[in-house]
């Protein structure tokens, strides 16, 4: 079977207790540029070709703490059968409106990794 590599690493977020502390810290400890703020939910910066974010417990779900890698894909047809042959364990999948689409899996050591799918770009 033919698998098609992710486009891009999306974004890279922690998962945190308090991510509007933590944004303070950030934004003076390491000059990080807010590029999109959610509340008191999510906190997003731009770092080279991608994004870097904080995010509450709930935000994060179905992680509860650490790092989470999100990978742009183009879609989650096979990604599901590849997931499960390789040993890892499909979470979910959460529809994010005109964002696109996020789908959370479990990978063998337990680890939450999330694919991005962009939202289909409406014909003019």
């Amino acid at each position: 079977m033919s698998t098609t590599p992710p486009k891009r690493l999306q974004n890279v977020y922690v998962v945190a207790e308090r991510p509007a502390e933590l944004h303070a810290f950030y934004e003076s400890a390491l000059g990080l540029q807010l590029k999109f703020r959610d509340q008191e939910r999510w906190f997003q910066y731009g770092v080279g070709n991608t994004s870097v974010a904080l995010a509450c417990r709930e935000e994060a779900a179905p992680a509860k703490s650490g790092l989470v890698m999100v990978f742009e894909v183009e879609d989650f047809a096979a990604a599901q059968e590849r997931i499960a042959g390789a040993g890892g364990e499909v979470l979910g999948i959460r529809d994010m409106g005109a964002h696109g689409a996020v789908l959370s899996l479990r990978d063998p050591e337990g680890n939450v990794v999330q694919l991005f799918k962009r939202a289909a770009t409406p014909a003019p």
